[in-house]
């Protein structure tokens, strides 16, 4: 199964630009002129719509309050800490900003824990006081349907590591290095990259080594999907930054950014609602301020439910 019946998110109590993260991403921008007060009440309009309309459309939706202590400005993001997997496995992942790393939390967990099966926690989180990185499926976009890993190399997401992981997992590791129109790397390979069941969105560009953007495309023709390609102006509108879900009733759905939804050519999203219906979320001020878009803000949970 590629596509989630069920993801969490996490409501953030405390958003804020981030200095410790933007070194590495340059999608982060500040919004001059607004006081915090009004940044935390657009954040939380903005997250509570996010929330309306994946559960209009059938999906199934969790929430967890952020904790106003200790201070996370991206706990909006969850999707790098944690993955959860259909055979039980959940898997804790090494973070590169000292204040992300207190995101993870025991309590949600546990919570899960209540609803559906976990038989073992692999937590690699050590890593980061090695200076070694990768988080979560912000780094890692995984084939399911194929057992394949990609992953665009960068501070945040170390090769070695990795393939590390991609072995425990029983996955396939495909490596590559992104860059973004400036010339610098891209931070996390799902803001150039969404996996469907049949379908891919990426920026082939963006990958300039010829060998490794050649490898990408052939492993993605081989698995049957069907290439949309996007620029790297797209990208900077977090066209690449999209999600896959699969409501309790009807056809799949692709969740992203309003940003992202506007910045598609018709002929761009022709091509992917062949596939899915698009499910375009007004996020602009957590998209802006955070450096990250919708999927960054879902965590999937493949984990068997218990009866």
């Amino acid at each position: 199964m590629q596509a989630a019946h069920t993801v969490f998110l996490v409501r953030p109590t405390r958003f804020t630009f981030n200095p410790e993260t933007a070194h590495s991403n340059h999608f982060q921008q500040p919004l001059a002129g607004l006081d915090q007060e009004v940044i935390q009440a657009r954040a939380f309009t903005e997250f509570d719509g996010v929330v309306a309309r994946l559960r209009a459309a059938g999906v199934r939706v969790l929430v967890f309050e952020d904790t106003p202590e200790p201070h996370t400005p991206d706990a909006v993001f969850p999707n790098n800490w944690v993955t959860f997997h259909p055979d039980g496995r959940v898997l804790l992942y090494p973070m590169c900003a000292p204040n992300r790393r207190l995101e993870r939390r025991p309590d949600i967990l546990e919570a899960l824990g209540r609803q559906f099966h976990i038989r073992e926690v692999i937590d690699v989180s050590g890593q980061e006081h090695d200076n070694r990185f990768l988080e979560g499926t912000g780094s890692i976009i995984f084939d399911h349907l194929h057992r394949i890993a990609y992953a665009g190399l960068s501070v945040r997401t170390e090769a070695r590591l990795f393939r590390e992981v991609a072995a425990r997992l029983g996955y396939e590791p495909v490596a590559f290095r992104a860059y973004d129109a400036a010339g610098q790397e891209i931070y996390h390979t799902n803001v150039m990259m969404c996996l469907g069941a049949r379908f891919a969105v990426i920026c082939l560009e963006s990958i300039r080594d010829e060998a490794g953007r050649a490898a990408v495309e052939a492993s993605l023709t081989r698995t049957g999907h069907e290439i949309v390609d996007i620029t790297l102006a797209q990208v900077a509108r977090f066209a690449g930054n999209m999600l896959t879900l699969q409501p309790a009733e009807g056809p799949e759905l692709l969740a992203m950014s309003q940003s992202a939804y506007d910045a598609l050519r018709p002929e761009q999203r022709a091509a992917l609602s062949r596939h899915a219906q698009l499910l375009p979320l007004s996020i602009p001020t957590i998209e802006t301020i955070g450096g990250g878009s919708a999927r960054c803000m879902m965590a999937e949970v493949f984990l068997p439910p218990r009866r």
